[in-house]
């Protein structure tokens, strides 16, 4: 790590950066980085469930909504800023799974076994990159599905709308079936992501402890919950889309 902190790139030096790239390159730098970019991204969460919850008030309601965050003349620069947040967290889990995994002995095992887990019995680091991993198979196949209107079986021009387009991606038995996984897969990460991101950020005093655990249980519960909900009762109560815009497997992609 030594070698790290003082060998630093011209552009570091010349723009005096040395404290960035410390901040960077050492483990305590990087986890205060992926707490705040975790917090970041939790937030993003509350507002995206947000608006997905004007699903159960009604198609005008939610493409009302989806019109104006699509007419923000800001949004590229928000999206950017999101790209960001995800690329930088999970560039940081995989440097720090890949230091956990370096520096593991009998003694780590024991002392992290023993802190608090969230919802399930088994230690962070057995499980937190895998739920992590799932979780981003999840969000690229929301992005497909609604984003970037890349699924060939669905007929984007017949959906026409947000809402439309949202009920038929929730209504199709795969996209069901993963979007379920994903959101039990993202309450498990942030049973223990969002307590843990506080630790990072030297938030977590001993005595607080208890409580940041049950509210990190209990925003990953309200987040996965809420997410949950949308897969398994949109379908049964909206108005479903017309079978014209449900293309065959076999049809071309939509223009």
């Amino acid at each position: 790590m030594a070698s790290s902190l003082s060998d630093v790139p011209p552009w570091v030096a010349k723009w005096n950066l040395r404290w960035l790239h410390r901040l960077l390159v050492s483990s305590i730098g990087q986890k205060f980085i992926m707490g705040i970019t975790g917090l970041l991204l939790c937030g993003f969460l509350v507002g995206h469930l947000t608006g997905n919850l004007l699903l159960y008030v009604g198609a005008e309601q939610f493409n009302e909504y989806a019109e104006f965050l699509h007419h923000q003349k800001f949004l590229p620069l928000i999206e950017l800023g999101l790209l960001v947040l995800f690329l930088a967290h999970l560039y940081l889990a995989v440097v720090t799974t890949q230091h956990n995994r370096a520096a593991r002995s009998q003694n780590y095992y024991r002392r992290e076994s023993k802190q608090g887990t969230g919802l399930i019995p088994a230690a962070p680091h057995s499980w937190m990159f895998i739920s992590g991993s799932v979780v981003l198979g999840f969000v690229l196949l929301h992005l497909i599905d609604l984003r970037f209107a890349l699924r060939p079986d669905f007929d984007y021009e017949a959906l026409a709308t947000p809402y439309a387009t949202t009920v038929a991606a929730l209504s199709n038995p795969l996209s069901r079936m993963i979007y379920f996984i994903g959101t039990i897969f993202l309450g498990f990460h942030l049973s223990h992501g969002f307590g843990s991101a506080f630790q990072s950020l030297g938030l977590s005093a001993p005595k607080y402890k208890p409580l940041i655990q049950t509210a990190s249980i209990a925003f990953a519960i309200l987040i996965a919950g809420g997410f949950a909900s949308l897969v398994i009762f949109v379908p049964g109560i909206a108005e479903p889309p017309t079978p014209a815009a449900m293309a065959s497997p076999e049809a071309p992609l939509a223009k």
